[in-house]
């Protein structure tokens, strides 16, 4: 893990190479595909020092940043929201996206503060997709319980187009798992509404539970606005890697983003950083680049 100091003397080195060479701006080309990070990848860094991370994101080039980490008392990283949309807009970056949990709501038959809450600092923010990021273990032990969630699901939808908002739901690899012939991201596809309810599909978690995600994008069309850009190591498939390293054939996949309906690649790394965070976003940032001409 790297130490406050070196993480700054990368973050300055990032910028600059910016101010050296004009080609590697933030500002943004015409034509251009922005390319986002989701904040969980720096997770280690950011808590310390968000305005650094946020100098040091753009810097690698990024042009939008996924949320995360909004705290009981409605800050992220130690920062009110409105700091934290004001440090995105200094450093030229927009957020589009934001990972939420409506606990209450989707659990515990709240009244929905908890989502209205949340559309509440998604559109402080800019955001316009609210996402479920996330279930406990004990929230998918049987696919009636995935039948359960895709209720309220579609429930929560409704309070946030009412905000003006989308709601989105991030996959891992346990949605997958076979019940008896059965799994839950079918749940969730199928038994949400398609309008209401889109999906950010992350690709390394699809890839590592043995599904096709060109095959998902073919039987549900538009129905992926966000990808989740993480690539897969070529010697442990548990562990990440910058993307263009891995085994995940982002080419392929990127040239059928018109079906999927994508609109936003947010890059997200969670293990393996090589040689250190600040250098892997940069990399990543760079193949993507190149992957989307």
């Amino acid at each position: 893990m790297n130490t406050r100091r070196s993480f700054l003397q990368q973050a300055a080195i990032l910028s600059a190479g910016v101010l050296l060479n004009p080609s590697c701006s933030v500002s943004k080309i015409a034509g251009e595909k922005p390319i986002g990070i989701q904040l969980y990848t720096l997770r280690d860094t950011i808590f310390k020092d968000p305005s650094s991370i946020i100098k040091a994101v753009a810097s690698a080039g990024y042009k939008e940043v996924e949320m995360f980490g909004l705290s009981a008392d409605n800050k992220f990283f130690g920062l009110t929201v409105k700091a934290f949309a004001d440090l995105l807009k200094a450093n030229n970056l927009t957020s589009p996206s934001g990972h939420y949990m409506p606990d209450k709501f989707l659990f515990n038959n709240g009244n929905g503060d908890d989502v209205k809450n949340f559309c509440d600092v998604a559109n402080t923010l800019g955001n316009k997709y609210v996402i479920i990021p996330w279930l406990s273990g004990e929230r998918r032990s049987n696919i009636d319980q995935y039948k359960a969630l895709a209720v309220r699901i579609n429930k929560a939808a409704e309070i946030v187009k009412n905000a003006g908002l989308q709601l989105a739901y991030h996959n891992h690899d346990f949605e997958f798992q076979n019940f008896n012939g059965e799994h839950g991201y079918n749940i969730l596809l199928n038994q949400t509404n398609k309008d209401l309810v889109k999906m950010e599909m992350d690709l390394y978690w699809v890839v590592r539970a043995g599904y096709d995600p060109i095959a998902l994008f073919k039987s549900n069309p538009g129905r992926f606005p966000l990808l989740h850009v993480k690539d897969m190591s070529k010697t442990d498939k548990t562990q990440n890697t910058e993307i263009g390293n891995g085994v995940i054939n982002f080419k392929e996949i990127f040239s059928n983003a018109k079906l999927a309906g994508v609109k936003h690649y947010m890059v997200e790394q969670e293990t393996n950083y090589v040689p250190d965070v600040i250098q892997s976003i940069a990399v990543s940032n760079a193949s993507v680049k190149k992957l989307l001409q």
